[in-house]
């Protein structure tokens, strides 16, 4: 059974327990799958890219044909940090919800609504306003050339510069390292592992150092960036306490000799790459 976030952030646990290590977070309007029901106030659940925990029932909608619709017509995600919903078109009006960066919603056509609004369809059928400016539509990888995905995922990964680091976390509120690369590449239509490692059936392949190249990923012992070029990486660092950059470069001030001799693996989504 499917069903839908209608928190701003739903906390995926390793037990159902709310002191139970947080494992991930899912954001509001994303679709997860029900695995098992365990009592009245937990489920087992699965989320699209794969990765399973337990969440609170009281953070979804249980709605199965709703769920299927809502996958297929929320189209834009908000793309600002954090993006307030409010009752009507104009900044004194009443707060409905909070949105966070990679929310899912749906907006609606509304020629009455001003330029720099834009109408949405919540999960629990209300109509609010967001400045447009703060929604940008689902990208699909394929709609990019390689190049132009390369660049996203490195802008996108750098917008959440200072972000705190929070174990499990994937959101503006607290970010850890494979949460900050894992929604780089799913703002930018790709889902990759949710954890610091390359799993096949997930499109990341493994490649030699050398014909790394911007947007791929570095793997560490229990850590993972992404390579921004230049001998540069940005990554959300458990010894750094934010997302920050450092460099492979021994030379260079930022960097991180702990970090640069311990390379596990390189990670691409585009195994035809050459070396140059």
């Amino acid at each position: 059974m499917k069903a839908i976030v209608t928190a701003m952030i739903a906390s995926l646990h390793a037990m159902p327990d709310k002191d139970s290590e947080l494992v991930d977070e899912v954001l509001y309007g994303m679709t997860v799958e029900i695995i098992r029901d365990v009592n009245d106030a937990w489920v087992s659940i699965q989320t699209a890219y794969r990765y399973e925990g337990y969440c609170q029932k009281a953070d979804l909608l249980q709605e199965e044909a709703l769920a299927s619709t809502w996958q297929q017509d929320a189209q834009y995600v908000v793309c600002q940090s954090f993006a307030d919903v409010l009752q009507q078109p104009r900044i004194q009006s009443t707060k409905l919800l909070t949105l966070v960066r990679g929310s899912s919603i749906r907006v609606m056509s509304d020629e009455a609504v001003p330029e720099e609004w834009s109408a949405v369809l919540l999960v629990s059928g209300q109509i609010g306003y967001v400045r447009t400016k703060w929604l940008q539509p689902k990208i699909t990888a394929h709609s990019l050339s390689e190049q132009q995905f390369r660049e996203n995922v490195v802008d996108t990964a750098l917008s959440y510069l200072t972000v705190p680091y929070r174990w499990g976390g994937k959101s503006p509120l607290g970010i850890d390292c494979s949460g900050l690369c894992s929604m780089a590449y799913m703002l930018n239509g790709v889902y990759i592992y949710r954890d610091a490692r390359i799993v096949e059936g997930f499109p990341i392949v493994n490649i030699e150092q050398a014909r790394m190249q911007k947007g791929d990923l570095i793997y560490f012992p229990g850590h993972i960036a992404l390579y921004m070029g230049d001998d540069l990486y940005v990554h959300s660092s458990l010894g750094g306490n934010e997302v920050t950059i450092n460099s492979l470069d021994a030379k260079h001030p930022l960097y991180r000799q702990d970090l640069a001799t311990t390379i596990l693996a390189v990670g691409t989504l585009y195994n035809s790459q050459k070396t140059s």
